[in-house]
């Protein structure tokens, strides 16, 4: 069992960043693929990025490709979102989510057995 919690959400203007970390707790974090994902009101929740169990792997959805950075820490049981020149469309409930297995980090949300309550991310403009 993983537990996952996400935070540093919150409101910034447009071109601004914010930084999202999402800290794991139970065993073996560093097996588990981890995604980022979002989901706006009234809109399905979307793949954001991903990262391979060793850091070694990454991919972006093309809306944030350029300005997103996915990491992680296995050390700490930590995956960070580094967002910079923030747009109002990226407004959304941003989580995190665990994917077991040798994975790269699947785009699809049912692949994933573990996620996170969600921080909220506006961006005014």
């Amino acid at each position: 069992q993983v537990q996952l919690v996400e935070s540093g959400g919150g409101l910034v203007q447009a071109g601004g960043s914010l930084r999202l970390s999402c800290v794991a707790s139970g065993r073996a974090f560093s097996s588990y693929a981890m995604g980022w994902f979002r989901q706006a009101p009234g809109k399905e929740r979307e793949f954001v990025t991903a990262i391979s169990w060793s850091g070694a792997s990454t991919h972006y959805a093309d809306s944030v490709k350029g300005r997103f950075t996915i990491s992680r820490d296995n050390a700490k049981n930590t995956v960070y979102l580094q967002m910079n020149s923030l747009k109002p469309e990226d407004t959304a409930v941003y989580y995190c989510a665990a994917e077991r297995g040798p994975s790269l980090g699947s785009r699809f949300t049912h692949e994933y057995d573990y996620w996170g309550q969600g921080t909220q991310v506006t961006v005014s403009s």
